[in-house]
C-alpha cells in the first residue's frame, strides 16, 4: 500500500521536487487571513509593496485568504495591480473601516484560520485585534509609520513594521512576548 506522499509524488508533475515543497509548507505551519487597509497603507507617499508583507508573513505561516480593502477613491491601476497580486480587492462606497471589520470577524470565526493579520495603522481596529485574541486567534499587525498606533502594536501577538519602500530587516518581526520580556 503506497503511503501519502507516493500518492502525491504520482500525482503530480514535477515528483519529488514537489514533495519537498509540498512539506516545506505543511511543515511551515499556520494559516493566515491578511486583511489590507488600502487607504490607509497603500499610499504613493508610503510606497509600501505587497511582496513585502507577504514575505514578513511567510515566517508566520500560508497565506489563505489576502483581501484588500478600497474605498470608491482608489485608482483603477491600483485594484488591477493588487489583483494581478492575488489578492481580493473589495472596493466600498465610503468607509472602508466598517467593510474591513466585517471581513476581520468572517476570518476570526472562521476554524481554517490561526492568524489574523491587519495590515493599518489606525488604532480603530484595536477591538478586533482583542476579540481575535479572545476567540483563540493569534494577530500580526503590519503598519508603517508616522501614524502607527501603539496600541495596535502592544495590543498584537507580532508586529511587522515597515518604512517606506522597504520592510525594515531590524524589526521586519517582532514577538511581542519577547519584546514585553526586554522592556
Amino acid at each position: 500500500m503506497p503511503s501519502n506522499w507516493e500518492k502525491i509524488v504520482s500525482m503530480t508533475k514535477e515528483g519529488v521536487k514537489s514533495i519537498a515543497t509540498m512539506r516545506r509548507k505543511i511543515q511551515r505551519g499556520k494559516k493566515i487571513a491578511l486583511l489590507i487597509d488600502g487607504p490607509n497603507i497603500l499610499r504613493k507617499e508610503f510606497n509600501v509593496h505587497l511582496e513585502d508583507i507577504v514575505a514578513a508573513l511567510e515566517e508566520l505561516g500560508n497565506i489563505r485568504v489576502a483581501k484588500v480593502i478600497f474605498n470608491q477613491y482608489a485608482p483603477q491601476g491600483l485594484i488591477e495591480a493588487v489583483a494581478n497580486q492575488g489578492f481580493e480587492p473589495i472596493i466600498v462606497a465610503g468607509e472602508t473601516g466598517v467593510k474591513l471589520a466585517v471581513e476581520a470577524m468572517r476570518e476570526i470565526y472562521n476554524p481554517n484560520i490561526d492568524i489574523i493579520a491587519l495590515a493599518t495603522r489606525n488604532a480603530e481596529f484595536l477591538p478586533i485585534i482583542l476579540k481575535a485574541k479572545e476567540k483563540g486567534k493569534e494577530t500580526a499587525i503590519i503598519g508603517i509609520e508616522p501614524g502607527f498606533s501603539a496600541a495596535l502594536k502592544h495590543a498584537a501577538d507580532y508586529v511587522i513594521i515597515l518604512e517606506r519602500g522597504e520592510v525594515d530587516e531590524n524589526s521586519a518581526l517582532q514577538n511581542t512576548e519577547k519584546r514585553r520580556k526586554r522592556a
